[in-house]
């Protein structure tokens, strides 16, 4: 995909610029938790270096985080492109993209350092071993045994309550995408539009359902059983599903291919 987009100038468009970007935070988060799960699963062994976590902890949260600015913008994009398609090159120019993309790119990147930045601060004495086949924020902390960890807790939360309103606003991008798809005259326009529009809509619920499901479950539901399966949820299925639902349905994209 990224290389299609990049050589074929008929898919340098602001849709494929996002594209391209999706494609590459897909490929970065997979390529921070698949293969190191699969290297301790063939050799038998559980180790990963402070270090190592701390790097950890920092990607998946710089590539989940800025993913899903990225599908904001994405939304805003299919929303102008069929609600205002006069003024889709006056909102959507090369420069606005641009902006728009190091904007997701730069707000993933402080966030996931400012995350990463308070939780290692932590002092941690309840051993060693993290419950989960990469390491993530939530069971970093429990290895903590100071009251400063609320900190980082709160911050969570406020965080996922920003990320609640950006998700707020991508189900009323679809909304109003979805309304104007109904006042399509053409059966197949429909279909067509829906047929997209929908699986978006989808992979987006999911990722953010259980990213916040997995950040603030109650310890007392909590199990290793139960953390793998929603962490598999969040951080794999998604990056999976996505060059299919974005692309291997896109016509466009097939052709260039």
């Amino acid at each position: 995909i990224i290389t299609t987009i990049a050589c074929d100038h008929h898919l340098h468009t602001p849709m494929y610029f996002f594209l391209l970007n999706l494609s590459l935070l897909d490929l970065g988060s997979i390529s921070t938790t698949v293969p190191k799960a699969m290297a301790n699963s063939l050799w038998e062994t559980r180790t990963i270096s402070y270090q190592g976590c701390a790097t950890q902890v920092f990607s998946c949260l710089f590539f989940l985080t800025t993913e899903f600015y990225l599908l904001a913008v994405m939304a805003y994009d299919r929303y102008v492109a069929i609600c205002k398609p006069l003024h889709y090159g006056t909102l959507l120019g090369s420069r606005a993209c641009v902006h728009m993309a190091a904007a997701a790119w730069g707000s993933g990147f402080l966030t996931a350092l400012l995350h990463t930045a308070n939780t290692f601060s932590l002092p941690l004495c309840q051993g060693n071993a993290v419950d989960q086949f990469f390491c993530e924020v939530p069971q970093v902390l429990r290895l903590s045994c100071s009251h400063f960890y609320l900190r980082e807790v709160w911050f969570l939360v406020v965080n996922i309550f920003g990320d609640f309103a950006i998700f707020i606003f991508i189900v009323v991008s679809y909304v109003q995408i979805f309304r104007a798809v109904l006042r399509i005259p053409s059966e197949q326009g429909q279909h067509k539009a829906f047929s997209m529009c929908l699986p978006h809509l989808a992979v987006v619920s999911l990722f953010v359902a259980t990213g916040v499901f997995a950040h603030l479950k109650p310890s007392s539901i909590s199990s290793p059983f139960l953390n793998i399966v929603v962490s598999v949820l969040y951080t794999v299925v998604p990056q999976t599903v996505n060059p299919h639902i974005y692309s291997m349905r896109n016509q466009q994209l097939k052709d260039a291919i």
